[in-house]
């Protein structure tokens, strides 16, 4: 195998960033194993690329590809598109397909089908599956799921390809270089979240001139598949001084950020995939102690949290509100509606476009008010030109749905649509979407889940 890699073309194009290059934030501190984190690629450095805008992208790919069979590995070793895989799929009973990132479907990567003692061989070469199906290379921060059947059989792998990337931070530097603002990211899967907490956790462990300290602050990461520090007992590089928690089983994710808070007093705690009832809990506990929650949910827009009611605690909860006769009328509304029912856990929520696309709402509190009153809140539009330059444009808020409205050009009044039915049935139907106590759909029951006004 390291006759075979050695014969490969090394990465082409290979070019170290300039220290005045726009846009960077050069990291102070002890020198980095293996480069991880640094702004340059060093001369003949493989598996390094620089990307558009002042980002520098490293991956271990090559462990990964000596996971797969040979058939299998070869022609992404020589692939043109090698540097954008973004995971390779092997279903039993079909041919291996690989899949990049920008390009719409998959590519198969050669004519025979993935047999069991293919599947077999592969999950020999990697980490144990844990409880989640899921496991990793050690060293590295590829992730590899598994599909079974219903007898528990391995009939498949999706292996995931994890790089570490520098430069997103500067997106927000001005925004983590003040402490204790939490940081609640949104997008869609595979837009770079996890890689960009990733690098947050490296620089606010490191310090670094940008934020205008170099001492770094306590960072504490709970990692419950390991997706942040990588596979192994001793966190990737990427991380930096960031010291790592892993979690035994991913049902108790929320007892780990906990205990990380008692035990060993961070100043930052950074998790990954916030998706329970118990976990938004959690955050919140930990926002009442006073520790910066860094973090990544499951939606891709603001309105996508606030219309799931196991997430709406993370920016302050919705409940219905019952106004009196007057107060409607004055208002223009029926006697029902939504607010907002306590202080947000997260003050600033970043929705990640594109990877150098981010809309940011903050103070994010003021965008809950604005979007459950049906209006459009002016947030902060953040991209990165070809210079590196990170551009910021206050704009009146869009979620890229893209729908249309005749109710005076507003397109966010979904929490204002109850006007049209009665009271009786809105409180019903408040009631089935989970944001009402109490059993039952009647409206006595929803009345007594609301707050009057």
């Amino acid at each position: 195998e390291a006759a075979e890699l050695a014969s490969l073309p090394a990465t082409t194009g290979v070019k170290a960033l300039p220290a005045s290059t726009p846009g960077v934030v050069h990291v102070a501190g002890a020198p980095e194993p293996r480069g991880a984190g640094s702004r340059s690629c060093a001369p003949g450095e493989e598996n390094c690329l620089p990307e558009d805008g002042g980002t520098i992208v490293r991956d271990d790919l090559d462990a990964l590809l000596f996971a797969l069979p040979k058939r299998i590995r070869e022609p992404l070793m020589r692939h043109p598109m090698r540097t954008s895989l973004l995971e390779v799929v092997l279903d039993l009973g079909r041919r291996p397909e690989a899949r990049f990132l920008g390009v719409q479907g998959g590519e198969f990567l050669c004519d025979s089908e993935i047999t069991a003692e293919d599947l077999e061989l592969a999950e020999e070469a990697v980490g144990e599956f844990g409880s989640d199906n899921r496991a990793g290379v050690t060293g590295t921060l590829h992730r590899i799921s598994a599909l079974r059947s219903r007898r528990g059989a391995l009939v498949g792998l999706t292996c995931r390809v994890g790089r570490s990337v520098s430069g997103h931070v500067d997106m927000i530097r001005d925004i983590i270089a003040q402490p204790g603002e939490s940081i609640l990211f949104l997008g869609a899967p595979g837009v770079g979240k996890t890689t960009v907490i990733r690098e947050m956790a490296r620089v606010m462990a490191e310090g670094a001139a940008g934020l205008g300290t170099t001492a770094g602050r306590r960072v504490v990461i709970v990692d419950t598949s390991n997706e942040i520090g990588g596979d192994g007992d001793v966190p990737h590089p990427a991380v930096g001084r960031a010291r790592r928690m892993q979690v035994p089983d991913p049902t108790q994710q929320q007892h780990v950020m906990v205990e990380a808070v008692q035990n060993h007093m961070p100043q930052v705690v950074i998790v990954d995939e916030v998706g329970t009832n118990e976990e938004a809990l959690a955050c919140r506990t930990i926002a009442e102690r006073g520790v910066q929650l860094v973090a990544t949910a499951h939606g891709q827009v603001l309105e996508n949290v606030l219309k799931n009611p196991t997430l709406t605690e993370l920016v302050g909860g919705v409940a219905p509100v019952t106004l009196s006769d007057d107060e409607a009328r004055s208002r223009g509304t029926q006697k029902t509606i939504l607010e907002r029912k306590g202080p947000v856990t997260f003050s600033v929520v970043i929705e990640m476009r594109e990877r150098n696309h981010w809309i940011v709402h903050r103070p994010s509190d003021e965008s809950v008010d604005m979007l459950l009153l049906g209006k459009r809140p002016i947030v902060e539009s953040r991209r990165r030109n070809e210079a590196g330059e990170v551009e910021v444009q206050e704009i009146p808020y869009d979620n890229g749905a893209g729908e249309d409205d005749d109710r005076n050009g507003e397109r966010y009044s979904w929490a204002d649509q109850l006007s049209g039915i009665s009271e009786h049935d809105a409180l019903n139907e408040l009631q089935r979407a989970g944001y009402l106590g109490g059993r039952g759909g009647g409206a006595m029951g929803g009345r007594r889940g609301g707050r009057r006004l």
